[in-house]
């Protein structure tokens, strides 16, 4: 009886283990995620060294032309991206847990309502699409920006409803999105 029972306790200690921790397992599908999103900003840096160089004088015409050329650019090279490739399942679950256990109470129901009221009716919640100009940008908590994932300094998080999206900065493309993000 009890070589069984120390059989068992032994099996026991291989699985546990064997297995990652939740946190550890989290911080590496949170890990991977930087790295895809790192891998979109690398290919968008790349992109846009081959464009023209803005003189030092520019007219904003100049900048738009730049912006334009660079957004058609990223597209074209993405022009296979989907849905889904840089907020995987495994990502979106976990930074909607991130989410929610940052947004609660109080502050959950008033940024749901900022994010509601917010000017974001007739932006396109797909990949590769131009985020319009014209659309608020609504700000995100200070408090929940700690607690996801680290960006590189040209895509930054968004909501459109409860779409969490990311976003490039400079050029306005979608780059992904995650939907239901926002409890």
């Amino acid at each position: 009886m009890r070589s069984v029972k120390n059989c068992y306790i032994a099996v026991a200690a291989l699985l546990f283990l064997g297995l990652p921790a939740s946190g550890q397992g989290d911080r590496s599908v949170l890990t991977a995620f930087e790295g895809r999103v790192k891998e979109y900003s690398s290919l968008r840096e790349q992109l846009e060294t081959k464009l023209p160089k803005l003189p030092k004088k520019t007219t904003p015409e100049q900048i738009e032309q730049h912006k334009a050329d660079l957004l058609r650019s990223v597209q074209t090279a993405r022009a296979g991206a989907k849905h889904g490739d840089i907020f995987t399942p495994q990502a979106s679950a976990t930074i909607r847990t991130i989410i929610k256990t940052e947004m609660k109470g109080r502050e959950r129901r008033e940024f749901r309502e900022t994010v509601f009221e917010a000017e974001t009716k007739g932006v396109p919640v797909k990949v590769n699409a131009a985020y319009p100009e014209s659309k608020e940008l609504t700000e995100m908590p200070p408090s929940l920006l700690l607690a996801l994932p680290q960006l590189p300094k040209q895509v930054r998080y968004r909501f459109v409803g409860t779409n969490l999206l990311l976003v490039d900065r400079e050029n306005n493309l979608i780059i992904d999105y995650m939907p239901r993000a926002l409890p």
